[in-house]
């Protein structure tokens, strides 16, 4: 059974795949699970037991680490002596590409004790209301050492609620808003980690299947719009740089995930609340598609600001506030028609459930009176 590489102590750095952009503190999963094979297959299989009564765990880990870093210096030594040696260290890594990422995940099993403390610095953050303390402790980060300095943010970054707290306290440290001044100020890491988990929202918005978690997708994408906006919003981002280069195409990447299910949420709803010909019922995957589709363009339109989904956003929002309101009109005639519709009356239901995303919450009691006023209404005679 696949466990997590380095029995999870390096989880605070480990981000998923895909992963088109690197950061010096960020470790791709797929480059983590080769390094962590090779230390295990190569390097120290006599040290560490994967599987089994007597398998290492993290604390036994922990404590075999100076030998095991001892051991890996070693084979990295005289992988150098020769070109066979480094062309098989090469391989055994699985490519030039994990190779290159070594290093962090090296770097970071020495900083290893400082994940945690990152991790817990990152938590304070979101109840702290003292700017001023927390420049404080944001300038007594090894801003000289900035490998160590990456590392320590992407731990900090996974825990933090607002990261626009951070970026405000970092533009007064640095003294302007500018790229070259954060950078100047030894707070570029910050800046690389906070995009490095705006692409990591990229793995959960993959699944966009009809079953697909849709609260994790919007919270994906609202993730994604509160990092993006830290960076837009404090930074005056040379546009010509990498970090526009990165936003530029995170941006494009989450937008064109997005998009194709925006497509569905028309054609969703209207097969979701239109009635059949004949043995009327509703379909509950296609009712739940569309649900799940209004939760998805409500998001939209909080995180709009973020993407490069205008046009196709406005379309769609002025065409589902327009359907809902055609659907729910004909649901509320087919229950005045006839109270005991089943049918209909669950069709309704659905219908203000989304009305109230869409529009607001009065509306849908507006809707919602309206409807139990129709439940009550007896049909003239002719």
């Amino acid at each position: 059974m696949k466990g997590s590489p380095f029995l999870g102590i390096l989880d605070p750095i480990i981000v998923e795949d895909p992963a088109e952009f690197l950061f010096g503190g960020a470790l791709p999963r797929e480059h983590a699970d080769r390094i962590w094979t090779w230390m295990t297959r190569d390097v120290a299989p006599d040290m560490v037991t994967l599987d089994g009564p007597n398998a290492t765990d993290a604390a036994a880990f922990d404590a075999m680490m100076p030998a095991l870093m001892t051991r890996v210096r070693d084979v990295l030594e005289i992988s150098k002596d020769s070109f066979e040696d480094g062309r098989r260290l090469r391989l055994q890594l699985g490519g030039d590409e994990t190779y290159e990422r070594l290093p962090v995940a090296l770097n970071a099993l020495r900083q290893r004790a400082l994940l945690e403390k990152a991790r817990a610095f990152g938590r304070a953050t979101n109840a702290t209301t003292d700017e001023n303390a927390l420049m404080g402790a944001l300038q007594a980060m090894p801003l000289q050492d900035q490998a160590a300095m990456a590392l320590l943010m992407q731990a900090t970054m996974g825990q933090v609620a607002n990261p626009n707290k951070l970026m405000a306290a970092v533009v007064r440290i640095a003294g302007a808003p500018s790229e070259a001044a954060v950078t100047r100020a030894g707070f570029a890491p910050l800046v690389d980690a906070l995009l490095a988990h705006a692409q990591n929202q990229l793995f959960h918005l993959s699944p966009m299947g009809a079953f697909a978690d849709i609260d994790l997708t919007c919270r994906a994408l609202d993730r994604f719009h509160r990092l993006a906006r830290a960076v837009n919003g404090y930074v005056e981002i040379n546009r010509t740089g990498r970090w526009a280069q990165v936003l530029a195409g995170l941006t494009k990447a989450v937008s064109g995930r997005i998009e194709p299910k925006l497509r569905e949420i028309m054609p969703d709803l209207n097969q979701a609340m239109r009635r059949r010909e004949s043995g009327d019922r509703v379909d509950a995957d296609r009712m739940l598609s569309a649900i799940n589709g209004i939760y998805l363009l409500a998001t939209v339109r909080e995180c709009r600001d973020s993407l490069a989904l205008n046009a196709a956003f406005e379309q769609i929002w002025n065409q589902v506030g327009q359907a809902l309101e055609v659907h729910i009109n004909r649901n509320l005639e087919a229950i005045k028609a006839n109270a005991n519709d089943a049918v209909s009356a669950e069709r309704l239901e659905a219908g203000i459930k989304m009305a109230e995303l869409r529009f607001n919450q009065e509306y849908a009691d507006v809707l919602r009176r309206a409807r139990d006023a129709a439940g009550r209404r007896t049909p003239s005679g002719g």
